[in-house]
């Protein structure tokens, strides 16, 4: 496509489409330390809670695969999502199947909490280590990426 521009000379209209990725900042080294520290405090405080539980070994079992779980799909959430902000191709069904993962591991958490033999201060120290090392694992990918994509 020729247009004229003032003086009469020619040129082509070029279309310059914008980069998607967005410029990322680095995070601090304290908000990355601070993260990496809750992270390590929900699952170890989660970890002692099963270890030092009267309940039965496939119990034990059950709640340390629903962590195993949530923490494995939050990541996978977290990336997935920034994937798709950032404009790389990902699948609607893998997007679809890493939030259905997520709620699934918070459902079953709170499935078993609700139906367990504990004291309700039992039950809220388990919720609350599992939503402090699924929001860290989420944080603690983020820091990583964020590092990393420089």
């Amino acid at each position: 496509m020729e247009n004229k521009n003032i003086e009469g000379k020619k040129f082509e209209k070029v279309e310059v489409k914008e980069n998607k990725l967005k410029k990322t900042i680095e995070p601090s080294g304290a908000f990355v330390g601070a993260s990496w520290v809750a992270l390590f405090s929900g699952i170890i405080a989660y970890l002692i809670g099963l270890w030092n539980a009267t309940m039965l070994l496939n119990e034990k079992g059950y709640y340390f695969t629903v962590l195993m779980f949530g923490l494995f799909s939050a990541v996978s959430l977290q990336k997935t999502v920034r994937d798709k902000e950032e404009g790389i191709p990902i699948t609607n069904i893998y997007y679809g199947i890493s939030w259905l993962s997520l709620m699934t591991s918070i459902g079953l958490l709170s499935i078993g909490l609700w139906n367990a033999g504990l004291t309700k201060s039992e039950k809220g120290f388990y919720a609350m280590a599992f939503i402090l090392s699924i929001f860290s694992s989420i944080v603690v990918q983020k820091n990583i990426r964020d590092t990393n994509s420089k």
